[in-house]
């Protein structure tokens, strides 16, 4: 079945920097990315990011190396190894932080949290957020909680991260468990020149800072 022990070899190992290079964790890589290929940011508000773009280069070509190692079932094989490759990441995330992570690198972070903002007045707005972080540690862990913007936001233009005119916000998740976050405040942007005057934003971003240590979700 196998037609060359070098080309799967290799394949291997370049898959294998492939994911070393951007590696999900501790901070998401993909926050500011404008076009991604698998697991590569290619563009940002900057331009093209040249190491994503070799990174993907690198995919290409040990796919290519896959599919001719072998005789049989050629396809199939790419298929499980996309499969493989997308998946492996969360699954050594999520061992590495319920067996040695302690502290906010137990912390997970699905990505699905939602912010509503409402305009009372002109300088007032009502704020809305919602989200779920999980502590997969076996110890209580706390932080400080920092909203960051959407890359989406034109430049200087203040949304999600509104938020913190009402922090700080100090979150503390139990042992192993999960934990549903609402937090509403009413805002006052007389003092922020750049603002939204309300709407919805999906999938939002946040820094959580443990004294010197910090992590983007």
């Amino acid at each position: 079945m196998i037609r060359s022990k070098v080309a799967l070899i290799s394949s291997v190992v370049i898959l294998g920097i492939c994911m070393y290079l951007y590696f999900p964790f501790p901070n998401n890589i993909m926050l500011e990315a404008r076009s991604t290929f698998m697991s590569f940011p290619i563009r940002n508000q900057d331009g093209f990011i040249p190491i994503g773009i070799v990174g993907s280069i690198l995919f290409i070509i040990s796919m290519i190396l896959l599919f001719n190692s072998i005789k049989k079932y050629r396809f199939r094989t790419i298929v499980i190894a996309v499969i493989v490759y997308a998946t492996l990441p969360n699954l050594l995330i999520t061992m590495y932080q319920e067996t040695l992570a302690s502290g906010i690198k137990a912390i997970s972070y699905d990505g699905s949290g939602k912010c509503n903002f409402e305009n009372v007045s002109e300088t007032l707005l009502n704020g809305e957020c919602n989200f779920v972080l999980q502590n997969r540690s076996g110890k209580d862990v706390s932080f400080e909680l920092e909203f960051l913007d959407s890359f989406l936001m034109e430049d200087g233009v203040r949304m999600e991260s509104l938020m913190n005119l009402a922090g700080p916000y100090n979150i503390t998740i139990e042992a192993n468990r999960k934990k549903s976050i609402h937090l509403k405040e009413l805002l006052d942007l007389s003092d922020v020149p750049k603002h939204i005057d309300g709407g919805t934003s999906n999938g939002i971003h946040f820094k959580l800072i443990d004294g010197v240590n910090t992590r983007t979700l």
